[in-house]
């Protein structure tokens, strides 16, 4: 039976859910790969189903959940990103990719960033310049536009469909891009040509004359926790070479998955 406070009934209103059910509410939703219904929530957790719907209503309401009225099902919410990429921001991501990410400068002689998502941005945690090359605008904590980037692209080719979806619901959500993708549309295809490729490509979305390769770092469940690219000057880079460069970008985002998780 679900654990309740005592507190906050003198006014007759029901019982708050217990921290602890929230949390691991949260924590389960976190682990699967789309959105679940409730009553699987309440099944798994052994939880009353009337506290399953409260607490979802309240964690809806918060943007930690997302619904999917037609599924009738629930997923983690744009706040729940801000909350992972907030700790990832802190400390394990950028202390152990730092290293890996100054090795893969060394080794292709291109400029390379970290990048995690936040809403429907992504925030630069680590950037490493080769020597001659361009100044870019990724310095850390810088925040673009993550349909428009190498970076962005990757990390949302590596979400399920739906949860995609939700981040970008109508075309108000392009309205700041200056160049394509400017509707749901348009985003799937690249997202779809991105999965077929291996790895996510910007060709002067963000600076004129400058392309990046970008490929997604997951945890153990499947989800993207960050992204690992380089940026090169495009004129200057062949096919072949971009090839090259998208599969060193691969092996060093593999190593850092093998740091991280395992």
């Amino acid at each position: 039976m679900l654990d309740t406070f005592e507190s906050g009934n003198m006014s007759g209103t029901p019982p708050a859910p217990t921290v602890d059910a929230t949390l691991r509410m949260l924590s389960f939703l976190g682990t699967q790969r789309g959105p679940v219904s409730a009553a699987l929530l309440a099944r798994t957790l052994e939880l009353p189903r009337s506290s399953v719907y409260r607490l979802l209503g309240v964690l809806e309401e918060r943007g930690f959940v997302l619904r999917y009225p037609e599924d009738h099902r629930y997923g983690l919410g744009i706040a729940a990103f801000e909350l992972s990429s907030g700790y990832t921001r802190q400390e394990p991501i950028t202390r152990l990719g730092r290293p890996l990410l100054a090795a893969l400068v060394d080794k292709v002689g291109e400029s390379g960033h970290l990048a995690v998502l936040l809403g429907r941005d992504v925030v630069y945690l680590a950037d490493e310049r080769a020597p001659g090359r361009s100044v870019l605008v990724t310095d850390v904590g810088v925040r673009l536009p993550s349909v428009l980037t190498a970076s962005g692209r990757a990390l949302l080719a590596a979400l399920p469909r739906e949860q995609v979806r939700a981040l970008f619901p109508d075309s108000a959500a392009f309205s700041h891009n200056s160049a394509p993708p400017r509707s749901y549309s348009q985003l799937r295809e690249e997202l779809r040509t991105t999965r077929a490729r291996g790895y996510a490509v910007e060709n002067g979305e963000i600076t004129d004359g400058l392309a990046s390769v970008a490929v997604a770092v997951c945890d153990r469940n499947g989800w993207p926790a960050t992204s690992l690219a380089v940026t090169f000057t495009d004129e200057l880079v062949t096919d072949a070479r971009r090839d090259r460069l998208a599969e060193e970008v691969r092996r060093h985002a593999l190593l850092l998955e093998r740091r991280l998780y395992g």
